[in-house]
């Protein structure tokens, strides 16, 4: 298990005085990335072969929104591994150690250069630290797209800003598109977000909103070729 602790601070609170929902998954995948730290192991080898661990789904449940100086700790811990998928939970705590957040995530591993899928031997994944796997409501990876027709909007321009050290979209910024395309008054308590084809500088985005009830959207980001990520969004 790998730690950090946070501070809610005035860049990550919202109007209201409580933490955004963006930063919050900020948190959570700062932790996530930092946590090879603790396996040097698997650190050393992804290292050798020239790989990365992105994000390929994850699922949020939000239990409560922390506020504005609230003192948080993110945790983070593997529960499971594949030769080209790991499963994680990562959940964040008040001070209290109640949780605010829970999560699961599959990650894959890709070859840097080719951009594909790569293996990794079983000597690395015996290598592994598992942790138990914890208690939250888990739904499946994949979002399927209602067949009624989504309103298609304005396509969006990904920015220098919106890129990270892999050279695409990260990860939370598809989130923040979605959440600004959904009603202010939206009050998220889950999550599901599907990753799908890595989005670059200079692509647009084009969300595609669906709205089958008040209490869930679904938003689809595609490019000028792909979907690159679907999110749900839903209020209880």
């Amino acid at each position: 298990m790998y730690s950090l602790k946070y501070k809610v601070t005035t860049s990550t609170c919202d109007s209201e005085g409580k933490l955004k929902l963006y930063s919050a998954l900020q948190m959570m995948q700062d932790c996530s990335e930092m946590w090879i730290d603790s396996e040097p192991k698997v650190k050393d080898y992804f290292e050798q072969h020239n790989m990365a661990q992105l994000l390929a789904t994850r699922q949020v449940e939000i239990i409560r929104v922390p506020e504005y100086k609230e003192e948080l700790t993110v945790t983070t811990s593997v529960y499971g591994m594949k030769p080209m998928f790991g499963f994680r939970n990562t959940f964040i705590y008040d001070a209290e150690g109640n949780p605010c957040y829970k999560t699961w995530s599959m990650g894959a591993f890709v070859d840097k250069t080719a951009g594909k899928l790569k293996r990794v031997d079983d000597a690395t994944i015996q290598s592994m630290t598992l942790e138990p796997q914890l208690e939250m409501n888990y739904k499946d990876r994949r979002i399927i797209l209602p067949k009624t027709e989504g309103e298609v909007l304005e396509p969006i321009k990904v920015l220098r800003a919106d890129i990270d050290y892999n050279k695409h979209v990260n990860n939370a910024n598809y989130v923040r598109i979605a959440m600004e395309v959904v009603p202010e008054n939206f009050i998220v308590q889950n999550l599901r977000v599907e990753y799908r084809v890595a989005a670059k500088l200079g692509d647009t985005l084009t969300p595609t909103i669906y709205h089958d009830s008040d209490d869930n959207y679904i938003i689809s980001l595609s490019n000028e070729k792909d979907v690159c990520a679907i999110i749900e969004l839903q209020s209880q």
